[in-house]
């Protein structure tokens, strides 16, 4: 029997743990922003086209396929074709939404989407979903080095958005750019943080969210939300810390880093759901070693290895990308 004043233990997580919303219990959330905002797209772009391969479901594209399905493709159980299909399809003058698993479309179609797509410079909009560790299904699922491959892949812009707030403005950012975009999805009950941030997207450029003299936090994706939520608790222990949040990683708003990053006194520590290796924490490396600015500088990202299965928050606490993992980390630097 527990006696009084004994804390109480964490509660047992269970098999959905796998695959539950990263949204913290009680925040705020909106549910598919990807498949409303593009419905609300196409109603005013009669070229956009929704394609995936047996995944509109996981997608939040079914939500397409119900107001527009003349114009919705099921490709089933095949990226390849999913992406040679859809430069076809641009080919002939549509603008195509294709969607799957950022695993399926990093690893198994890269070769078609670097053939097919890219050196084509087709208008194809990739949106993918399990970015990173947001899947606790282990490495078949967790597309850790999805950014690395695409940043590295001539004529692809690269897009890591925080929320869902940000996602609804990708969209019709993305249609509006020529060429083709390679976009990590966030779908389900997507949290909403930048909406209380005055926060616009715009392709290409950084925002900073909130300033501060002893930590500079760059971040982007599901990272932005964690700096956020850590650079608040820090705070609370007399540590400042500014958020600068980088939500296009190619191409990279190098002014606006540079300009951050040189401010005197402070920590830089880039944050990022992806491996150490190929991402943002090096491309903001490399940019900081060209330009002569040399801050202290760290990473907090996931490490080079294939990753465990299990309950994303034990996952999330265990490689260092949880809030409270942040905030450790921040405080154990600043030391």
């Amino acid at each position: 029997m527990k006696s009084a004043g004994t804390p109480s233990a964490k509660p047992r997580l269970t098999t959905s743990a796998m695959i539950a919303s990263i949204a913290a219990e009680g925040q705020r959330t909106k549910p598919a922003p990807f498949g409303h905002a593009l419905v609300e797209l196409a109603r005013s772009r009669e070229d956009v086209v929704g394609m995936t391969a047996d995944l509109g479901k996981y997608t939040d594209l079914h939500i397409f396929a119900q107001a527009f399905p003349d114009r919705y493709y099921q490709m089933g159980m095949a990226e390849q074709l999913l992406f040679a299909a859809a430069s076809g399809l641009a080919a002939e003058g549509f603008m195509p939404f294709a969607t799957t698993y950022a695993v399926f479309a990093s690893r198994r179609a890269y070769d078609f989407i670097h053939q097919t797509i890219a050196e084509e410079d087709r208008n194809v909009k990739i949106a993918c979903a399990l970015p990173g560790l947001t899947s606790g299904y282990g490495p078949s699922h967790q597309a850790a080095e999805d950014l690395a491959l695409f940043r590295a892949m001539p004529n692809m812009t690269v897009i890591d958005p925080c929320d869902a707030y940000e996602i609804e403005q990708i969209v019709p950012a993305i249609a509006a750019h020529r060429g083709p975009v390679y976009m990590r999805l966030l779908r389900g009950q997507v949290p909403l943080v930048l909406d209380e941030y005055n926060y616009r997207f715009e392709l290409g450029k950084a925002a900073s969210l909130r300033d501060g003299s002893d930590v500079l936090i760059i971040s982007s994706g599901i990272m932005t939300m964690r700096a956020l939520e850590a650079a608040q608790a820090l705070a609370d222990d007399r540590v400042s810390v500014g958020v600068l949040h980088v939500p296009t990683i190619k191409p990279l708003d190098t002014e606006a880093i540079l300009r951050e990053a040189g401010k005197p006194g402070r920590l830089v520590v880039v944050a990022e759901n992806h491996t150490v290796i190929g991402g943002l924490g090096e491309a903001v490396a490399t940019l900081l070693m060209r330009s002569g600015v040399h801050p202290a500088f760290r990473q907090i990202g996931l490490p080079d290895e294939f990753l465990a299965a299990g309950a994303l928050p034990t996952l999330h606490d265990r490689y260092g990308i949880s809030t409270a993992e942040v905030k450790r980390q921040i405080k154990e630097w600043l030391r």
